[in-house]
């Protein structure tokens, strides 16, 4: 019976100890993997849904205060103050525009949605609390490492089958696919493999994938070098399918700035100039292949832009003119298979009988079966009108650039009875194309005419702390809009918290970038090589953030939160157990906290990174 009770005890405390770290480490693999199912709606008429990986996170969290408050983990840091000051900033943001600026009506619903994009942000910077407690030595963050590996190997996986045969898409790209409707992909569609769509999968690609390939370019041993090649080269293929443009320019840039900095770190001016040569041309040479092969969507939605911007035309000719150099348009033309070939011989299954495809928005609502519902409809109505029809969707004569079919918009009208009583009805209206759409792009011409506009007359209304959350997409302050958002982080944050709000956000990846340049020649492969993929990765994000809300994308600013802790929190414990182990230099090492601060001594920084 004592040594039972001994056992479960030694049991216990190990449980306290790696408690944490557990359940850092499901959550770096679960929030990437786990589709975006609903389980409720906070707010019946948004689009936001709570989903399992908020109450994974919630109760992560909850364990974290309880270690925090039994001084079992540690937290302060320049990061804390930073974001505690840009939640006060929030906060004020929400209460001068209820209170001063009125651009939030004093009603549950606007208000309710407000502190939810508020909150929202806290839920996202929670992770880089957990992880920065969570990592208590070295082993622990090899483990991080090797589950967000194989966890980008599972979303690339998953993504073929997505493509190739018909694995389930759970979007959020409109409203009713946002209530868990399953769906599958089109011809034309884009691969969003676990993600809420196509961008945000892109964009934590580019993330991740500089950061495999630092470490990939550092590790010691050969077989864990080629598999994380493996893995970046899938998950490059991945993005390629996406079809993103502008995460797919910030993925470039990232990865110059990884080879760029490994570069810098080798020793001797042969050493740098043959690294970077032959580094360089794999990856033209690999991703010219994977563009030749896979790349006709992104190469096609690419020209429009291109060919529309005279100067940018010019800087793309000559980097293409570069890459003939490497491998000629001739030697791409007499590769073995052609691109139709090798499509025809990749494995494939057979769209789902009676399934409902990313196009058929109709379907979806028709699935979730509350359209009609007067619960989960705008709280304000449009005009009655007394007999709504379906208006009829003429064929314009010209369609926007990467437009293939002209879908009819799905707009809610309601009708009132006889009896007086208002329902709700959704109708079939055409889509009405801007001139700057049909000349150069749609996506491009949404942003340019209006998205940014009002978040620019949001900043203006009040420069200090801007309009508050979820009021830039509105065309009045009463308004109620179903999503939120203007594909631009950077103009979204200073229109919805203003100057301050902007200064103390990005003032937290500011501290990242700081604590990445600072180790990037550091002793430590690993720390090294975690340095300059987040650095990659961080300037990719920043970057991609100038066309997409980066930030406001849940598993993306979540996992660029978590590796950011990940990061810091392990520079701050190695710092601490050198100091312990220098401070015990005169005593024996008996203690495991002496012990690993011995073994990292050497590892030590010049200078402590305080972050």
């Amino acid at each position: 019976m004592t040594t039972f009770t001994t056992q479960l005890k030694k049991w216990a405390n190990w449980l306290d100890d790696h408690l944490l770290i557990i359940l850092a480490s499901i959550l770096l693999a679960f929030i990437p993997l786990y589709p975006k199912i609903p389980l409720w709606s906070p707010i019946e008429q948004y689009i936001v849904r709570v989903r399992a990986e908020d109450l994974l996170i919630g109760l992560t969290v909850i364990v974290w205060a309880i270690q925090v408050l039994r001084k079992k983990a540690r937290f302060v840091s320049a990061m804390f103050w930073m974001v505690l000051a840009y939640a006060v900033v929030g906060l004020v943001s929400t209460l001068v525009a209820i209170f001063v600026i009125k651009t939030i009506p004093l009603e549950p619903l606007h208000v309710g949605k407000t502190l939810l994009h508020y909150f929202r942000y806290l839920e996202y910077f929670s992770l880089f609390f957990v992880l920065y407690s969570a990592i208590k030595k070295r082993s622990h963050l090899v483990l991080a490492v090797s589950i967000f590996a194989l966890t980008v190997l599972s979303i690339a996986l998953y993504g073929y089958g997505q493509r190739y045969f018909y694995f389930p898409v759970y979007s959020t790209m409109n409203r009713e696919f946002s209530k868990g409707v399953r769906l599958y992909l089109t011809q034309y569609a884009r691969v969003q493999s676990t993600f809420a769509g196509h961008y945000d999968m892109a964009a934590y690609l580019v993330i991740a994938l500089p950061l495999l390939l630092a470490v990939a370019y550092r590790a010691r041993k050969r077989a864990i070098s080629l598999g994380l090649h493996f893995i970046f080269w899938i998950g490059t293929w991945l993005l390629i399918l996406s079809a993103s443009r502008t995460p797919f320019a910030a993925f470039i840039a990232g990865v110059g700035v990884v080879i760029l900095a490994t570069t810098l770190n080798k020793t001797g001016i042969k050493q740098k100039v043959w690294f970077f040569t032959t580094r360089s041309a794999i990856f033209v040479v690999m991703s010219a292949l994977l563009f030749y092969y896979f790349g006709a969507d992104m190469t096609e939605r690419l020209s429009h832009v291109v060919n529309s911007q005279p100067a940018l035309k010019s800087v793309v000719d000559t980097l293409n003119n570069q890459r003939r150099m490497i491998i000629s348009d001739q030697a791409l033309a007499s590769l073995p298979l052609t691109p139709q070939q090798l499509q025809e011989r990749l494995p494939k299954g057979n769209p789902p009988s009676g399934g409902i495809s990313t196009d058929d928005v109709a379907a979806a609502a028709a699935a979730t079966a509350d359209v009609a519902s007067s619960v989960d409809q705008p709280p304000s109505p449009l005009t009655p009108t007394e007999k709504p029809s379906p208006s009829p969707s003429p064929k314009p004569t010209q369609l926007p650039a990467g437009v293939y079919e002209d879908i009819p918009d799905q707009v809610v009208v309601a009708t009132v009875s006889a009896t007086g009583e208002t329902t709700y009805i959704t109708v079939a209206k055409p889509r009405v194309y801007s001139e700057c759409a049909l000349k150069q792009e749609l996506s491009l011409c949404i942003r340019q005419e209006t998205l940014w506009p009002r978040a620019i007359e949001g900043f203006l209304s009040n420069p200090i702390t801007g309009s508050g959350y979820a009021t830039l997409t509105k065309e009045n302050i009463d308004q109620f809009t179903e999503a939120d958002s203007t594909d631009n982080n950077f103009l979204r944050t200073l229109g919805e918290t203003g100057l301050l709000g902007f200064i103390t956000f990005y003032g937290c990846v500011g501290i990242i970038l700081y604590a990445a340049i600072r180790n990037l020649r550091d002793s430590d492969y690993l720390v090294s090589a975690m340095s300059v993929g987040l650095l990659g990765g961080s300037i990719g994000l920043l970057l991609n953030a100038i066309y997409i809300d980066v930030f406001a994308a849940s598993k993306v600013a979540q996992t660029y939160w978590a590796l950011a802790g990940l990061f810091l929190g392990y520079l701050a414990v190695r710092d601490r157990l050198a100091k312990e182990a220098e401070q015990k230099a005169v005593y024996p090492a008996t203690s495991t906290l002496a012990k690993e601060g011995v073994r990292h001594a050497k590892a030590k920084p010049k200078k402590k990174t305080r972050v």
